[in-house]
């Protein structure tokens, strides 16, 4: 079979049509940039010129999945410069490991800690979490033969294997039990980081673990001492 003529749909409305629409700037970012500029930015001009002229200090630091329905952000209704986000699939906190590779996350944790000097670090986990159920999955294909997000969740695997195994279980258990556990393990990485283990040591750096019902728009905290999870207080008055 002939590959297709160079010129071959160059002059066909439909196709260019389709490439300029593909080429285009989202429309939907374009409108919520407008919103931004003519109601967010309008209330918080002078909130943003201070940040752009001091510099950022936020207090916070949050580890969060790049599920697009679990924004910290949102969820903690925060103001620009409150909260500093690094989000990963699944929200995972790799062990301590400088040997010279790229590791987005722990460079993240470095600016954080060091440089910005936050008080808290939180990993947010959340309910029907894809790299989640990928890793509770023995079936589970590559999505490209890099397979990044296997490599990643490998992070997870003796936890995910001995869930995986357990018979008692409904899915919809062993989705919501490791994912909570791997809040606890991310936590338990993080001491590995000689920094993060020597501040929180003289109460300088607090850890904390959550998890956000996606249905239900739920917080749930963890408790420090024993690991279990709590809905967080919410008043609606």
């Amino acid at each position: 079979m002939l590959p297709p003529h160079p010129e071959c749909g160059k002059d066909d409305p439909i196709e260019t049509t389709r490439t300029s629409m593909m080429n285009s700037f989202p429309d939907r970012l374009l409108e919520g940039y407008h919103d931004f500029r003519s109601e967010s930015l309008s209330h918080e001009r002078e909130r943003y010129q201070r940040l752009a002229d001091d510099g950022q200090t936020p207090e916070v630091m949050v580890i969060a999945c790049c599920d697009s329905r679990a924004a910290p952000e949102m969820i903690f209704h925060s103001l620009p410069g409150e909260i500093f986000v690094m989000r990963n699939v699944a929200n995972l906190a790799p062990p301590y490991k400088p040997d010279g590779a790229f590791h987005a996350t722990s460079a993240a944790l470095e600016f954080a800690v060091q440089s910005l000097k936050v008080k808290h670090i939180v990993v947010l986990g959340h309910g029907r979490c894809g790299g989640i159920r990928a890793a509770l999955d023995p079936k589970s294909e590559p999505l490209s033969p890099g397979d990044f997000i296997g490599k990643w969740m490998e992070l997870l695997g003796p936890a995910a294997e001995a869930i995986a195994k357990n018979e008692w279980m409904t899915d919809s258990e062993r989705q919501t039990a490791l994912e909570h556990i791997s809040v606890r393990h991310s936590i338990a990485n993080l001491r590995t980081f000689p920094g993060i283990s020597k501040l929180e040591g003289k109460d300088q750096l607090s850890l904390h673990g959550a998890w956000f019902d996606i249905a239900l728009g739920e917080l749930w905290t963890m408790d420090p001492e024993t690991g279990d999870f709590k809905r967080a207080p919410f008043d609606p008055n």
